[in-house]
């Protein structure tokens, strides 16, 4: 990933909902012809103070995260790199082009999407019901899509406190993408997410293998390089989220009384 590394951070907007501060940027390709690498960039000085999270340290986590990814085989996240940038060091995450699918030729749900209850298309599972402004009774849904239940399966691991609807991206290149990974890796549990629908039913082999792989490589190099971005707490906390999957290889219920982030996407 020589480019997304080394090539100077060009800002050209900001994603202005984002909690943190989010900068969209552009890295020219090294080739004259080539087209520039767009991608998100954000700095450590942007971070907002969380009581649960040590300060300073939310951009370590998305690297980290991606690194597990990586080494699980799944690639969920997109490349993400800590390095310095025009605000100082930071995160830097290829930018991911994603489906629109509300053009009028493409007129279908999102990954993670609402729907009236009686509308729940085959194909989707209905994790909750709830009350929009206007007081009309609404399902929060997801695909029941083997790509999206990896993400599911991923977030496990990393416990993720913080998976929203708008975190899972359909990217053009036809793979689904799981993006802002900042909150992950507390060593106490903090899973918050919105994909509920597979409670309670088993994880794929496949999915198992890999993290068997993974479990057994976790104690040498695979914790020398997360080592940098997380404590020796949350890696040993890791270590023990996935040897308990391997030994009840099901999804878990919600069993907090926070266990959607709040808003939703």
């Amino acid at each position: 990933m020589p480019v997304i590394t080394e090539g100077e951070l060009d800002i050209v907007g900001r994603i202005g909902v984002a909690s943190n501060l989010t900068l969209v940027c552009e890295i020219a390709a090294p080739e004259p012809d080539g087209a520039p690498l767009r991608v998100v960039y954000k700095p450590v000085r942007g971070e907002r103070p969380l009581w649960d999270f040590p300060d300073g340290t939310l951009a370590g986590r998305e690297v980290a995260s991606y690194l597990i990814s990586e080494h699980l085989g799944w690639g969920v996240i997109p490349e993400t790199v800590l390095r310095e940038g025009p605000l100082g060091p930071g995160m830097v995450q290829r930018w991911v082009t994603s489906v629109d699918n509300r053009t009028d030729t493409r007129q279908r749900l999102d990954l993670v999407d609402l729907c009236t209850p009686e509308a729940v298309p085959d194909g989707f599972c209905e994790v909750l019901r709830a009350l929009d402004e206007q007081g009309n009774e609404v399902s929060l849904i997801h695909a029941d899509d083997p790509r999206l239940q990896r993400m599911a399966v991923l977030d496990l691991l990393l416990n993720n406190a913080d998976r929203k609807g708008g975190h899972a991206l359909e990217g053009v290149d036809g793979q689904v993408y799981g993006v802002d990974h900042g909150i992950c890796l507390h060593s106490e549990p903090k899973l918050r997410t919105v994909l509920w629908g597979w409670a309670g039913r088993p994880v794929h082999e496949s999915l198992i293998t890999d993290i068997a792989t993974f479990a057994a490589n976790l104690p040498g190099a695979v914790a020398d390089s997360l080592a940098t971005h997380i404590t020796d707490a949350e890696i040993t906390a890791l270590t023990e989220r996935a040897k308990a999957l391997l030994e009840h290889p099901v999804m878990p219920v919600p069993n907090s009384s926070r266990p959607i982030p709040w808003p939703a996407f």
